[in-house]
C-alpha cells in the first residue's frame, strides 16, 4: 500500500517524497520501496508526532507540503493536482472532501439513538492534505507546544492543526477510490479495483 500511495504521488508530478515508518523500521520500508526516490525516516506514536518527524527533511524550496495516507493509496492523480494547484492558488490548507451520504445518528451509552444529525454541509475529509509550508510548520509548533504543556491534542489530521490556528482550511472534490483501507473489505475493494485496471 505504501508503495502504490508513493507511486500515486509520483505520478502526479510530486517531486520530494518523505514515507515516515514505524521506529526501527526503516530497513524494511526502504527495501519495500526499492529504487522509488523517497527518504525514509522514523515517525512517532501517533500521526501528528509522525508529521512531524517528516518536516525536518522536506527540500528548502518546497512550495506546497502534502500529507498523505498510505490507507488512501488508490487516490487519483487528479486530486493530488487539484489540491496542489488550490494550494499554489493561495490558500494555506487544503483537503479534498466528499458529501456525506449516510444518515448520521448521535447515539447515547447502549448505542440509544439520541438525536439525527442533519447532514447538510457536512463533508467526509480524505488526503492527501496540501498546505503552505509556514502554515504546516507553525501549526505543528503549536501542538508540540500543547502537547509539552501536558494538553490533548483534539485534531486527528493535519487540517485540524491548522484550524486550531485559526486558518482558513477550504476544499476541493474528493473521489470515492481515496477511500480509507482499514478493514478486510475495504482491502478486498481495493483489490477489485486494482484487477479492475484505470476506471
Amino acid at each position: 500500500m505504501v508503495a502504490r500511495a508513493v507511486d500515486g504521488l509520483l505520478a502526479a508530478g510530486v517531486t520530494s517524497v518523505v514515507v515516515v515508518c514505524p521506529v526501527d523500521g526503516e530497513a524494511a520500508m526502504a527495501q519495500a520501496l526499492g529504487d522509488r526516490p523517497v527518504v525514509v525516516v522514523p515517525g512517532a506514536d501517533d500521526r501528528v508526532g509522525s508529521v512531524a518527524a517528516a518536516l525536518p527533511v522536506l527540500p528548502d524550496d518546497v512550495d506546497v507540503v502534502l500529507v498523505h495516507d498510505a490507507a488512501r493509496c488508490l487516490c487519483p492523480a487528479t486530486v493530488v493536482r487539484a489540491v496542489v494547484d488550490a494550494v499554489r492558488a493561495g490558500h494555506v490548507a487544503v483537503v479534498p472532501a466528499m458529501a456525506v451520504a449516510d444518515t448520521l445518528k448521535r447515539t447515547a451509552d447502549g448505542g440509544r439513538v439520541v438525536a439525527t444529525v442533519d447532514r447538510a454541509g457536512l463533508a467526509a475529509v480524505q488526503t492527501p492534505q496540501g498546505f503552505a509550508p509556514a502554515t504546516l510548520r507553525a501549526a505543528h509548533a503549536r501542538a508540540q507546544d500543547l502537547r509539552v504543556a501536558g494538553v490533548t491534542i483534539p485534531a486527528t489530521d493535519d487540517a485540524g492543526l491548522v484550524e486550531d490556528l485559526g486558518e482558513a482550511v477550504v476544499t476541493v472534490p474528493g473521489d470515492p477510490r481515496a477511500f480509507k483501507i482499514t478493514t478486510p473489505l475495504d482491502l478486498a475493494m481495493a483489490e477489485a479495483l486494482v484487477v479492475a485496471g484505470p476506471a
